[in-house]
Parts: C-alpha cells; sequence; structure tokens
C-alpha cells in the first residue's frame, strides 16, 4: 500500500474543522481536511444561526457550513468526502487509515470530529428535528420567543437551558424522568424560583405530535403509566452530548466523559503535533463561534509546530 505523506491533517469538518483548515492553508501548510460522516458538523442540523457575528440577518446552518468549506477551498485546502477509521500517533510521522482505505502519513494532526447531541431515540424526534426539535437552546431558542417549549433532562445543562429559555418563552416544562433534579444547588434554586417554568416529575416523553410546520405537542407519560399531552412549540434535548472521540482515545487524554484535554490556554493534546479544536475538547461552550475559535488556534498551533 502507497501511504500518502501530508504536512497538516484536519479530521472532521464544521466550524473547528473548515477555520483550521482557512489558516492551515494560508500558512502554506497544504492541509488535507477529511469531513467525516456529517460535513458540516452539527451546524448543518441548525436552521437558522443568528448568533454567529457578521449574519445580522441570520443564516441556515448549512449555508454557513458551504460557504466556511469555500473559504478553504479557495485558499487551496484538499477537503475528501471520507472519515479517518484508524489512528496511530505512537511515533512521528503519525500514521492515519482511511474508510476507503488508504494510508497516510501526518507531520501533524488536528481532531475537530465533533461532539454528538443525545437524543432519546424516538422516530418523531428525527421528523422534527430542526422543526421543533433542538438540542441547543442558545442556538435555537429565540425562534420560540413567547411560545411554550419544553427542555428533556435534569441535570445542569437542563437547567441552564430552561433558564434561558424562560428569559423567552412563555411556558418552559422541564421533563424530568426522576423525582430529584441532578443539578447543582445554585442551579436548582434557578430553576425552582423562576415564574414560568414548570416540572414534570417522573416523566417520560412518549412521543412527539406536531404537523407540517413542525412541533405542536408532546405525549408523556407519567410513574403510574398515564399519559399526558403537552402543548409545545420547541422540544429541547438537554441529556448530554457524546465526543467523538473514540478511535482516539489509545493515544490522547481524555476526561471521564471522552472530550480530548488540551495543554492550559493551547490546542495541544498530551501528544506533541497532534491538536484538538471545537467540541470534541470543549464539554462547556460547545458554540460554532468558540469551535471557530479553536480551530484557528490548532492551525497556528500547528504552524509553530513546525518552527
Amino acid at each position: 500500500m502507497d501511504t500518502e505523506k501530508v504536512n497538516c491533517l484536519i479530521i472532521g469538518s464544521g466550524p473547528a474543522g473548515y477555520t483550521a483548515a482557512i489558516y492551515a492553508s494560508r500558512a502554506n501548510l497544504n492541509p488535507v481536511l477529511y469531513e467525516g460522516l456529517q460535513p458540516g458538523g452539527q451546524l448543518t442540523t441548525t436552521t437558522e444561526v443568528e448568533n454567529f457575528p457578521g449574519y445580522p440577518d441570520g443564516i441556515s446552518g448549512f449555508q454557513m457550513m458551504e460557504d466556511m468549506k469555500r473559504q478553504a477551498l479557495r485558499f487551496g485546502t484538499d477537503i475528501r468526502s471520507c472519515d479517518i477509521v484508524e489512528v496511530d500517533f505512537s511515533s512521528r510521522p503519525f500514521i492515519l487509515r482511511t474508510g476507503d482505505g488508504k494510508e497516510i502519513s501526518a507531520k501533524t494532526v488536528i481532531v475537530a470530529t465533533g461532539a454528538t447531541a443525545k437524543y432519546l431515540g424516538l422516530p418523531s424526534e428525527e421528523k422534527f428535528k430542526g422543526q421543533g426539535v433542538s438540542a441547543c437552546a442558545t442556538c435555537d431558542g429565540f425562534f420560540y420567543r413567547k411560545k411554550d417549549v419544553a427542555v428533556v433532562g435534569g441535570g445542569d445543562t437542563a437547567c441552564e437551558e430552561a433558564a434561558y429559555l424562560a428569559g423567552l418563552c412563555n411556558r418552559v416544562y422541564m421533563i424530568v424522568r426522576r423525582n430529584v433534579l441532578r443539578a447543582s444547588k445554585a442551579m436548582q434554586d434557578r430553576v425552582l424560583n423562576a415564574g414560568n417554568i414548570e416540572i414534570l416529575w417522573e416523566h417520560r416523553t412518549k412521543e412527539l405530535l406536531g404537523d407540517e410546520s413542525g412541533v405542536t405537542g408532546a405525549l408523556l407519560t407519567d410513574k403510574h403509566g398515564e399519559d399526558h399531552l403537552i402543548d409545545i412549540h420547541g422540544f429541547f434535548l438537554a441529556i448530554g452530548h457524546h465526543p467523538n472521540s473514540e478511535i482516539f482515545r489509545k493515544y490522547l487524554e481524555t476526561d471521564e466523559l471522552g472530550y480530548i484535554i488540551t495543554k492550559g490556554k493551547t490546542t495541544a493534546t498530551n501528544v506533541p503535533g497532534v491538536f484538538a479544536a471545537g467540541d470534541v475538547q470543549d464539554p462547556r461552550y460547545r458554540q460554532g463561534i468558540t469551535a471557530a475559535a479553536s480551530g484557528c488556534m490548532a492551525a497556528r498551533d500547528a504552524e509553530a509546530f513546525f518552527n
């Protein structure tokens, strides 16, 4: 098998991967980017992005990612529609294998594989994704101003999402499968003291209801097995994210959830020459703008590695 040699290999697209590609290309690193199984990342599942600077009228997540991709191509990035399935970071140059059977030798690697939101697994969830179903209140909450919405979950993230939505929406239901919240005391107090947040204890979501306009309600089941219908327009999942870091964990240090750990205020990992950017190393912010910023940092860190 012939091994292709590259200076900088970027794994994953989305704001982090494409921004890293733009900066690496302009630094003459001749980057090769593998888009992965979801080109454009999570933002392609968001209908409208209104909080990314520079788009005063908003832009679809898909179009934003297409624009970033075109910009990376403009500066010479070699973008390939495939995924990386195996890595060997035990020595430099690093050896990686692609889903179509190629072997690549890379002097530096930028991991920008993102994270995947956890869903309940309901068929209606997939049907209404982007039409009422969301995993990011900060991204999509603005579209449900003065409407009724629901948040699934009982941890800190769920409470943060509910509190944020409470400032925008008419009523926020929290669907909690237990009889207690797992969130910190401060976050619990914030939710419990909000006048327009109603906690539905020991409830599970059975099905989402809707029409061509999107979600119109949710069918819930309580601890006694009785069904209840709530009228909502937005359904927000806040039951966690899964960082797409599996193939790297043999070599890269991660936290207990699988997020890649980077050093200080850099994108450097525990393996010299391997850098991580975007949601795969960010369990806290998970925004397009922060992912893009860390993509810039990773490219700059990779450039510095050669000097």
